[in-house]
């Protein structure tokens, strides 16, 4: 069982801006140095009451609006719910710095919330936690430390690791851990190319529509202080985790790089080192680890093209069936 935090319940649940039967609840937080924090759960219930439910936490400069990826989850009867994060999405306040944490386990306040709304409040029994990229990161970490009676864990592409040279990773891993402590909101990195988003945008050359508010096209600053979080995080699960669940880590088949979008910019890893990844999926501690690389996928292999999202589909529906499902109807 997750150790939870003191529960604010919060508002009723009130339709989110996907629309019907999207519901998005607003979670209130301890606030911070910069104000007042909230977070933000939205639910896509089954279509037949269910005991079962997925917990969905999105990426950097990211939020929740893949309602394919949702109804997949709710067709397998499961109950879907997704979690912006504090200064993300549909939870960014005006007066909040887009994204920014000086440390990762800050998020752990509205994952344990989340938690409770949906293991305790609404009564699933069978969870499975699920995220992308740097919330595979912030996920894993949550749960070794809180020890979730989940049902099992699905992470697309998290980032285990800094993409870069060993000198990248190690002597600029320390100027940053020092200037991100003296000066945690000094700029880093203005902007990315916006390739990424390109590639999977609808108005550019993607399929998806997303409020490029909330997903800005050359993503949010990099910050001192939130890259020294996220390599402090970084070493925490270098040094090995004790996850005990059946764990399904998905990646692209390769890293790439473009600055504008080409078809390298729709079949790679615009983001992380791929091999990083796999390098350290098993510190994860997990007594059944898979992994498994998809051709032709992005970063957030869930928005690649139709014929690969197919594939990945196919590939967490056999690892659900086979190790989590199953699993549960045999207890």
């Amino acid at each position: 069982m997750a150790k939870a935090t003191t529960t604010n319940a919060g508002p009723i649940a009130e339709p989110d801006v996907l629309g019907t039967p999207y519901t998005a609840e607003t979670i209130l937080l301890r606030p911070d140095e910069e104000g007042e924090v909230v977070a933000t759960l939205v639910k896509r219930p089954a279509d037949s009451p269910t005991g079962r439910a997925v917990l969905h936490v999105h990426g950097y400069a990211d939020y929740f609006f893949h309602t394919e990826y949702a109804e997949w989850w709710t067709a397998q009867g499961y109950d879907f719910y997704a979690l912006d994060l504090r200064k993300y999405g549909r939870s960014i306040r005006p007066h909040q710095t887009p994204n920014f944490v000086t440390d990762v386990r800050d998020y752990f306040e509205e994952l344990d919330e989340a938690w409770h709304r949906v293991a305790e409040r609404d009564g699933h029994d069978h969870v499975v936690l699920s995220a992308h990229s740097t919330g595979g990161l912030t996920m894993a970490l949550w749960a070794d430390d809180r020890k979730p009676a989940a049902a099992g864990m699905f992470l697309n592409s998290p980032w285990f690791d800094l993409r870069g040279s060993v000198l990248l990773r190690t002597v600029a891993t320390t100027v940053v851990d020092q200037v991100g402590a003296r000066q945690p909101k000094r700029v880093l990195r203005p902007e990315a190319t916006g390739a990424y988003v390109q590639s999977i945008h609808r108005d550019y050359e993607g399929e998806f529509d997303f409020n490029l508010d909330w997903k800005p096209l050359k993503s949010w600053p990099i910050y001192a202080g939130w890259l020294r979080a996220i390599r402090r995080a970084h070493a925490d699960l270098h040094r090995g985790l004790a996850i005990d669940l059946p764990v399904l880590v998905l990646t692209s088949a390769r890293t790439g790089a473009a600055a504008k979008v080409n078809e390298i910019a729709h079949t790679t890893d615009l983001v992380l080192d791929v091999k990083q990844i796999r390098r350290w999926s098993p510190a994860l501690g997990s007594p059944h680890l898979t992994l498994v690389s998809i051709d032709g996928a992005k970063h957030d292999i869930l928005l690649s093209r139709e014929p690969v999202r197919k594939q990945v589909y196919a590939e967490v529906g056999r690892w659900l069936s086979t190790y989590v499902d199953e699993k549960s109807s045999r207890l």
